[in-house]
Order: C-alpha cells, then sequence, then structure tokens
C-alpha cells in the first residue's frame, strides 16, 4: 500500500529517468565508444600527458658526465639476452654475449641516452621506428630495457655506484616504465579539455545523488522508513 502518492510518484520517475539516462550512457554514440569508455580513455589520455618526465630525465643522465662503467649483467634466458646485446651495442658500449650474461663497458650516459630514445619513441607511440631499428617487437624492446636497467641498478649498488644507479633506477621507472604502461595511448593536455572534465565530475556526483534521492523517494512514498 502506497501511503505518500506524490513521493513515490516522485521518487518512481526519478529512478525511470535515471535508468533512461544510463541506457543513453552504454550506447556507442560518442566517437563509437559509450560515455564510461569514452571518459576512460580521455582520463588515460590526461594521465600520459602529465607524466613526460622525459626532459628531466635527460639532464638526470646529463649529470653523469663521461663516467665509464663495466658491468655483469645475468638474465632469465640466452634470448633476452641476446637481444639486450643489440641495445647496449646500439647505445654505443662494447658487449659480450655468453649465454645468459651480459658484459658490458661503456659511459653510461650513452647507454641512458639510447634507452631515453627509445622510450620517447614508444611514448609518442612511433613503436614502428622502434621495431625497424631491434627487428623485434617494440613492446619486447620496451621490456628488455626495463629488465636490463633493473639487472644494471643492481651491479652498480654492488659496485658502491649508488648515484650512477639512482640515475639508471629514475629513467627505468619514470621512463621506460611509463612509455611501456601507456604505448599506443595518446597524450592530452588537461586544459584541452577542461569543461568536459568538470562536467564530468560534476555529473557524476549529482548522478549518484540523483539515484540515492529516488530510491529514497520511493521507499518513503511507499510506507518504509529507518527507525530505531
Amino acid at each position: 500500500m502506497i501511503v505518500n502518492k506524490k513521493e513515490f510518484t516522485g521518487g518512481f520517475v526519478l529512478l525511470a529517468l535515471f535508468f533512461i539516462v544510463l541506457t543513453v550512457m552504454f550506447q556507442p554514440i560518442f566517437d563509437g565508444k559509450n560515455a564510461m569508455a569514452y571518459l576512460d580513455a580521455m582520463y588515460n589520455s590526461i594521465s600520459k600527458g602529465s607524466v613526460n618526465y622525459f626532459p628531466s630525465l635527460r639532464e638526470n643522465v646529463k649529470s653523469l658526465g663521461d663516467k665509464e662503467v663495466d658491468i655483469k649483467l645475468s638474465y632469465t634466458t640466452a634470448v633476452q639476452a641476446e637481444q639486450s646485446e643489440k641495445l647496449f651495442s646500439t647505445a654505443g658500449a662494447q658487449v659480450a654475449l655468453n649465454g645468459k650474461e651480459l658484459s658490458v663497458q661503456g659511459r653510461i650516459s650513452s647507454i641512458l641516452d639510447s634507452c631515453l630514445d627509445d622510450s620517447d619513441l614508444m611514448y609518442h607511440n612511433k613503436g614502428g621506428e622502434v621495431a625497424a631499428k631491434y627487428g623485434i617487437d617494440p613492446r619486447r624492446t620496451t621490456f628488455n630495457w626495463w629488465t636490463s636497467l633493473g639487472l644494471m641498478e643492481k651491479s652498480l649498488n654492488g659496485q658502491s655506484e649508488f648515484k650512477v644507479a639512482k640515475v639508471a633506477s629514475t629513467v627505468m621507472k619514470k621512463g621506460v616504465e611509463t612509455s611501456y604502461n601507456y604505448y599506443e595511448i595518446e597524450p592530452l593536455d588537461i586544459m584541452d579539455e577542461l569543461w568536459l572534465v568538470i562536467f564530468s565530475l560534476v555529473f557524476y556526483v549529482v548522478y549518484t545523488l540523483w539515484y540515492g534521492f529516488a530510491i529514497l523517494f520511493v521507499f518513503e512514498g511507499w510506507g518504509l522508513n529507518l527507525g530505531h
């Protein structure tokens, strides 16, 4: 039995409109995507646009000057060691391959600059250039750089080269990881979509309250109340 028909009807109408809007939001009418997928892609692009650390990373690498390193890197597979050999030789280092192990000698700034060159290409979705450079999938190249820098950090720390190890780690985390995780996503400045960002956030709050009040009015109109 409905206690308050006016309140119940108002809540029912709000609830019906809520689901009509929800149905529209699930339609692929936003560049072929539904509202959720479109906004998710937009926020991913904005997120990528805010993590372009390459200028500062190159300054960090530049601070290492002409520092030479002599390190040994042990990989889990011979295939990855062989693929990684080309990374270092392309960077101008002297490399010796022995099964799963690489012996690398060279200027650390040249190695890290080469890594940043590849990561920068990946960040700007130019994986084709990276693939042409090394002859393998560009994501695989990025993963090999990530693995190699992790091994370099460990080896350099073992030599008490803590400053160099820290720069290598920073390049790995802010350069290589960023490029790998955001590959094929277009970077976007938040100011380019500021009004849509504001609208989506306000709409989220309003839409949530809309549903809450609709349920409240329906149940109160129906005669259901919380009490103790």
